[in-house]
């Protein structure tokens, strides 16, 4: 599954692309893929225009002109494909960004008035695309266990804090990667920040200092800006919206790097498992804290 810097990649893609098409048709084949009624297609969807690009977590949010939105979630093998004066593909990589669309793989084309088409294929069927009310996008359940977006502004040391003091006897890495407490942080990128800001990934929240929460929100958006500047990584089933695969994991610090010197030490990288995911860490920058420090 795609992690934020990717689908943030996808987003700023598609925005150059799409912006201001007027849709002209729209076909689908697997109601899991699309849910909405026929009628609603043509009610709401046909003739209006994409206004904006954007996301929430990890779903790509397609705002219409109408005071409707398409909510989409790539899961693990969608991808979305543009043909138009360029051919641009955003997501798992494979023949389809090459060959004729649509294709066995195709659950949704959505033809614009130029003559362009967009193409949401999913082999696996995991993903979807639906087509909500505005007022209705905020209400899905996905969107509201949701925790703030790393990157916004308004996420602060504090707010950082607060969010993972609701799990202080939650192990560090676990924490991070509950949805709930931020948004779209995923395996790579949490062994990353946490390397980045010298705290082991088994040290129990209530034993983290004012100085590691300060130090772990700089980490956290340093290594999401610089896989979105990097877009994204390689690791992933994931590509930019150009069809050209990131190359974050080029630059990574302790993802798969295991027994390999760390940047900062030289000290061999280990890897372990903590909360069932496989975690790479230093074993000398990142010493485990079993109290507070007073």
């Amino acid at each position: 599954m795609p992690e934020l810097p990717e689908v943030e990649t996808v987003v700023r893609g598609l925005n150059r692309l799409i912006l201001k098409k007027k849709i002209l048709k729209v076909k689908h084949d697997w109601p899991k893929s699309f849910p909405n009624a026929p009628k609603d297609v043509e009610d709401f969807m046909v003739g209006a225009e994409i206004l904006k690009v954007s996301r929430r977590g990890k779903a790509i949010i397609l705002k219409l002109n109408n005071e409707y939105t398409l909510v989409t979630h790539l899961r693990m093998t969608g991808q979305m494909v543009y043909r138009g004066e360029e051919n641009w593909g955003a997501g798992h990589p494979n023949e389809d960004f090459l060959n004729d669309l649509p294709n066995k793989s195709t659950r949704v084309e959505i033809d614009f008035e130029d003559g362009t088409k967009l193409f949401f294929n999913d082999q696996r069927k995991f993903g979807y695309m639906k087509l909500l009310p505005d007022f209705e996008v905020g209400l899905l359940p996905f969107f509201q266990k949701l925790g703030p977006e790393p990157l916004e502004d308004n996420f602060t040391v504090e707010v950082l804090k607060e969010q993972l003091s609701r799990k202080r006897k939650s192990m560090v890495k676990p924490a991070i990667l509950d949805q709930s407490v931020i948004a779209g942080v995923g395996n790579i990128y949490a062994d990353e920040a946490l390397w980045r800001a010298k705290i082991h990934p088994e040290t129990r929240i209530e034993n983290l200092s004012e100085s590691d929460f300060v130090k772990l929100h700089e980490a956290i958006r340093f290594v999401m800006n610089k896989s979105i500047e990097k877009g994204g990584s390689t690791d992933r089933n994931y590509v930019n919206a150009d069809g050209s695969r990131g190359n974050y994991l080029e630059y990574a610090a302790v993802y798969h790097k295991d027994g390999q010197p760390c940047k900062r030490c030289g000290t061999e990288i280990s890897k372990i498992r903590v909360g069932g995911r496989g975690t790479h860490f230093c074993p000398n920058c990142q010493k485990i804290k079993k109290e507070l420090e007073k």
